[in-house]
């Protein structure tokens, strides 16, 4: 299957969405600003009071000294609890944003198409909803509130120099140069560096998963060098894009070190410059050096965190990229007249020009249970898919009741429709919010049902605390076995008229899994089932059996009549039963 990047937002995209979502909330954002404006007026006030102080000493004018160090004792504190309340109220933004922030992240992951989501890469994902959600959070709660904090200290300290005296701004520009160069230089190059960085990371985290999860058959293939081999490239390209965003911050940090330096130093000479000639007072130089001085701090704080607003915003436009995929359907207004699911003419391909279907046809009957079989990669679970409205053929149709499963809207669709597959998650919460996801509304009682018709409601009542019981990360262990039956019970709960099973009960132990599926058949009556079968007494079971082979439907019929006629399904059968054949056996999946 073709793997597929997530695409990423432009500048332009993260720049509007911040933008519209700060002013989301203008009360706050503007209590935060006036906070902090009060709280530099606050520290301002100090080195005015010890500019004064210079000047008096110089003429001999008496000074209170008890009386100056209590004032600006009082202003110290003052700043100090304003920047209190101004870092809280900025806190209560952050935290506001960022839950509006991964909610509408969340609404856009579960927006994705259902192709998409199958084709996409798991390492990409898996990393925009950590790792880039993680880098965001940290933007959101610190970064954000830090630059602004900053920015409002830095703007009043300028208009305070200005006000003490004009002429002894001309020095502060000498900084400007330096800063302003080597600042665009680094931003122009950050954003892509980041993004670089990103993607490699989740391709390692993709790779890993992808050896973790077939540990087994890479053991089984002897793929182990193989597997190492593309893990050290990961990791190479993964350091060489960290060592990249390493060389911008180790060439930024030194120019700006220096642009730091340069006003207090001017100001100390220029202004003593300016004093000798009579053009400015000692007070005046004196507060304009601890304003220069005083500058330093918002503006290291903000050039410190504009490194990190440059990884939040490299995250940001992963995580809003996701909104830019593509809709795989366009839903429209016909709705089914009935429950008859059937394939005409179906062709598919997941690389262009290579087709894994051929021209398949198939009509189920409603409450027909249908049973897949085949050999690995002949095109079993591609065609399940195509039956469950996960993808839309290349060519012919997929339909129910005379409407295709594309032009469905996904909620109709999940109504007539659903996929379980042997691949199952456990959510983080308890056993209750685990099967809720299928249907919020559903009563204890109809909870207890379903699990009862998968052969779960014993070892759930035997938990702790039953279905209340904490499960996922860090939560109880539920076994594969065990999550594949809360997936069917979501199932049941459901409760679509047609079902596609894709080997749904492989990780359960053979002799359980046949009774589940006898409890599963009694208590989906009626309802229409697709069963692709790796133990064919599914088949052996089912109403028809569908032989695929090659892309294409070889054998169809009951079981009965596939074994008398001494096809693919016979040989496979009696292969499966250890009866001895001439036949040559078909390997199956």
């Amino acid at each position: 299957m073709a793997r597929e990047i997530l695409p990423v937002a432009d500048r332009k995209q993260v720049r509007a969405y911040a933008r519209r979502l700060t002013l989301k909330y203008p009360r706050r954002l503007a209590l935060a600003l006036l906070l902090h404006g009060l709280a530099a007026v606050a520290g301002l006030v100090v080195p005015w009071q010890l500019g004064e102080l210079v000047q008096n000493i110089q003429y001999g004018v008496e000074v209170n000294v008890v009386v100056v160090a209590a004032a600006i004792g009082a202003f110290l504190l003052l700043q100090g609890v304003l920047m209190r309340y101004a870092v809280l109220a900025s806190a209560k933004l952050g935290e506001k944003v960022l839950a509006e922030l991964r909610e509408d992240f969340v609404d856009r992951v579960l927006g994705l198409p259902l192709s998409t989501i199958e084709r996409a890469g798991s390492g990409d994902l898996i990393t925009r909803t950590s790792r880039d959600v993680d880098a965001l959070s940290r933007t959101v709660r610190h970064a954000v509130p830090e630059t602004l904090i900053a920015m409002v200290t830095f703007v009043i300290t300028i208009g305070a120099l200005l006000l003490v005296s004009p002429l002894l701004m001309v020095p502060m520009l000498a900084a400007g140069p330096v800063i302003y160069i080597s600042t665009r230089w680094y931003l122009r190059r950050a954003r892509d560096g980041y993004l670089r960085e990103n993607a490699a990371y989740a391709d390692m985290t993709e790779g890993l998963a992808e050896t973790v999860e077939g540990a087994r058959a890479v053991e089984a293939l002897g793929l182990q060098d193989r597997r190492r081999d593309r893990t050290d490239r990961d990791i190479a390209r993964s350091f060489g894009a960290e060592r990249y965003t390493l060389g911008l911050r180790t060439t930024w940090y030194p120019a700006v070190e220096l642009g730091y330096v340069i006003p207090v130093v001017a100001a100390l000479l220029v202004g003593g410059l300016f004093y000798t000639n009579e053009w400015v007072t000692l007070a005046q130089v004196s507060t304009a050096t601890l304003y220069a001085q005083q500058l330093i701090d918002p503006l290291d704080r903000f050039l410190m965190w504009i490194d990190e607003l440059q990884v939040g915003g490299a995250s940001m436009a992963r995580l809003l990229g996701v909104a830019n995929v593509p809709d795989d359907r366009v839903s429209g207004s016909a709705r089914p007249s009935g429950e008859l699911l059937e394939a005409s003419d179906v062709r598919y391909a997941y690389r262009e020009g290579r087709d894994v279907l051929h021209g398949v046809s198939l009509t189920l009957r409603p409450g027909e249970r249908l049973a897949m079989v085949g050999p690995s990669g002949a095109g079993k679970s591609t065609l399940g898919r195509l039956l469950a409205g996960i993808h839309g053929p290349r060519t012919g149709s997929v339909t129910v009741g005379g409407v295709p499963l594309v032009d469905l809207p996904l909620n109709d669709l999940r109504g007539h429709v659903a996929l379980v597959t042997q691949e199952h998650h456990v959510f983080k919460g308890t056993l209750r919010d685990n099967l809720l996801i299928a249907r919020p509304d559903a009563s204890d009682p109809a909870v207890r049902r379903a699990l009862e018709a998968v052969d779960a409601l014993g070892w759930v009542q035997a938990l702790p605390s039953g279905l209340e019981t904490e499960v996922g990360s860090g939560g109880q262990v539920i076994s594969p076995a065990q999550a594949q039956q809360l997936a069917l019970a979501r199932l049941v709960l459901a409760d679509p008229h047609t079902l596609v099973l894709d080997e749904a009960t492989s990780l359960i132990d053979p002799r359980a899994a046949r009774h589940l599926e006898r409890s599963l058949a009694a208590v989906l009556e009626g309802r229409t089932v697709i069963a692709i079968a790796h133990r064919l007494y599914t088949a052996h079971d089912a109403d028809r059996v569908a032989v695929v082979e090659d892309g294409r439907i070889s054998e169809l019929g009951a079981h009965e009549e596939l074994v008398e006629e001494g096809g693919s399904y016979a040989a496979l059968w009696r292969s499966w039963h250890g009866t001895p054949t001439t036949t040559t056996s078909t390997t199956h999946s």
